[in-house]
């Protein structure tokens, strides 16, 4: 297809921004791995860029060497599946409901449900209420709070909408049940905008350490991230006792810090090929109404 000059200008603007946000995406990561790779004199005096110097594979050897770092890493990874898989069942079981069009009240549902996209009460009633569950230092604080998530279930509900009438039609002329339609004919064509959903839910639990900080007492329930963000923490104290002149432990080196980042964000980001391909029609399925 042949494109005037306004448009063949118009096009390389656009990639050049998106090239430069790429950039900016990309950048941080290969600095962050190349400071992983370095040696701590480097990294001291600021050489390291993109690149490594004095290539050091010592961060590395510490980090799988850590026992309670490959529990974490394991524990988070079992976490983010079961998550994801209960989160996915929930919402449809959700959305379904919201998106049938004789079903009463399913307004006033889903303005409640938007809602709450709004108003949060709180870390403290939050913290409250999972101390009155009796769920303080269990894997159900770090996953019934965040079962539905009210903006991926809008997606889902409107995904659910955009099904031609005339196909419901058909199927309960079949003799077809909610369950049965649900099952053999809804989900099947919803497979991209389920696995972008499946793909939200994976990266925001496998992201969040929050909850873990606020309900999480046993380090044997500790995910990657708040391992993480332990490491850090827990290096800052020690270089700030340090500078006051107390004693203390050592700070924890720079480079073993970047080869604990790589170590925790690596994992997730090999499932972004995997759905790629669902990813972008998965969204426009979801978000516009027809």
């Amino acid at each position: 297809m042949t494109q005037n000059p306004a448009e063949k200008i118009g096009n390389t603007i656009i990639m050049l921004l998106l090239g430069i946000f790429c950039l900016f995406c990309v950048v941080p990561m290969i600095h962050m791995f190349a400071l992983s790779l370095s040696g701590n004199r480097a990294i001291m005096s600021g050489e390291v860029t993109l690149w490594p110097i004095d290539l050091n594979f010592e961060p590395y050897k510490n980090v799988f060497g850590d026992l309670s770092m490959i529990r974490s890493l394991l524990f988070t990874i079992c976490l983010v599946v079961g998550y994801t898989f209960v989160s996915l069942i929930a919402t449809i079981l959700a959305a379904y409901p919201l998106s049938r069009r004789n079903f009463k009240g399913r307004n006033i549902l889903f303005a409640m449900i938007i809602i709450t996209m709004f108003f949060n009460p709180g870390i403290i009633p939050n913290y409250l209420l999972i101390k009155e569950l009796h769920l303080l230092n269990s894997v159900g604080s770090l996953v019934l709070p965040l079962l539905i998530n009210a903006f991926l279930l809008i997606i889902l509900k409107t995904s659910f909408t955009q099904l031609p009438a005339e196909l419901e039609d058909s199927a309960w002329m079949d003799g077809c049940g909610h369950f049965r339609y649900l099952m053999q004919i809804v989900l099947p064509l919803s497979l991209p905008i389920l696995a972008t959903l499946a793909l939200y839910s994976a990266v925001d639990r496998w992201n969040m350490f929050q909850d873990a900080l606020f309900y999480i007492n046993d380090s044997r329930l500790y995910p990657i991230q708040q391992k993480l963000y332990e490491i850090v923490i827990n290096s800052q104290v020690n270089d700030a006792t340090a500078q006051e002149g107390f004693g203390g432990s050592a700070p924890v080196p720079e480079s073993l810090q970047a080869a604990s980042i790589m170590f925790a964000t690596v994992p997730i980001l090999l499932v972004y090929p995997w759905l790629q391909r669902y990813f972008i029609s998965g969204m426009l399925v979801g978000a516009v109404k027809g």
